[in-house]
């Protein structure tokens, strides 16, 4: 019997990336998993190709800019399943061309980004609490924060704030739902090859930021997809409030690391 059997999970932006492999990797262990999408021909496309693996997958409407789309995701799967046992708070994004430095960075690209990044998790999480709660069988929430969410940069103050506030929520809801068996988690991915990273960060920067990661690879989806797994099962079931950086090790020790061996590396 998989770990995930008679389990309903909504991932949200789940065709592609992290969200895709997190969305796979629930449905591999037996949970029966909605791909929150924009696109539903895609992520109707994702599932038509697993389903002779066994994997039960389904989409449904999300769009992270229409928020009357989160209500509908929400009540569509409580419709057709009557309880919504893990919820995967995947969605993020980044405005990097007028997300700079405090004094340089576009104002209302900074709170555009606290609206998307913080307000989905904010505003999904308290639709799907409540059927948590009235179901009385607890649940898992998972929060995709980020590895820039606990380590300053000299730009991207808004990603950086967003996501600082993706962890400190995480808590918030553990704390205050602990007692309905409501757990939540936060992974904190480091350096992702997902497609996007791959096409948007030249050789010389990726070379530069792996020469402080410890274990010398960007993470993989999976890599991250693994971690929510752990999340979302009870293999974690004493396990709430964490926030878990998945990023090779990058800032960890003394900053002069790529100085002395990270650097030695690409010579």
């Amino acid at each position: 019997m998989k770990s995930l059997n008679n389990k309903v999970a909504l991932v949200t932006s789940a065709t592609r990336g992290i969200g895709l492999a997190c969305a796979l990797k629930l449905a591999q262990n037996g949970a029966k998993v909605y791909m929150g999408a924009r696109r539903l021909d895609a992520a109707q496309e994702i599932c038509d190709n697993h389903a002779d693996e066994g994997l039960i997958m389904a989409p449904v409407f999300f769009d992270a800019f229409n928020k009357d789309s989160y209500k509908t995701m929400v009540d569509e799967v409580i419709e057709k399943e009557g309880k919504i046992d893990i919820l995967v708070n995947n969605y993020g994004t980044g405005n990097p061309e007028k997300d700079l430095d405090l004094i340089n960075t576009d104002e209302d690209a900074f709170f555009r980004l606290l609206d998307l990044n913080l307000g989905s998790v904010f505003r999904i999480t308290k639709l799907v609490v409540p059927h948590m709660i009235k179901n009385n069988r607890g649940g898992s929430i998972v929060n995709i924060s980020s590895i820039s969410g606990t380590v300053p940069d000299i730009s991207r103050i808004g990603y950086g704030v967003s996501k600082a506030s993706v962890n400190n929520i995480t808590q918030q809801i553990a704390m205050q739902y602990a007692k309905y068996n409501i757990r939540c988690n936060a992974v904190l991915p480091g350096m992702t090859a997902t497609d996007s990273v791959k096409e948007s960060l030249n050789d010389e920067f990726k070379k530069s930021f792996l020469s402080h990661i410890p274990l010398n690879r960007m993470g993989t989806p999976e890599d991250i997809a693994n971690a929510v797994y752990f999340f979302a099962s009870d293999k974690s079931a004493y396990i709430t409030g964490s926030v878990l950086e998945v990023s090779g090790g990058y800032h960890l020790g003394t900053p002069q690391y790529s100085d002395f061996v990270g650097k030695s590396r690409q010579s």
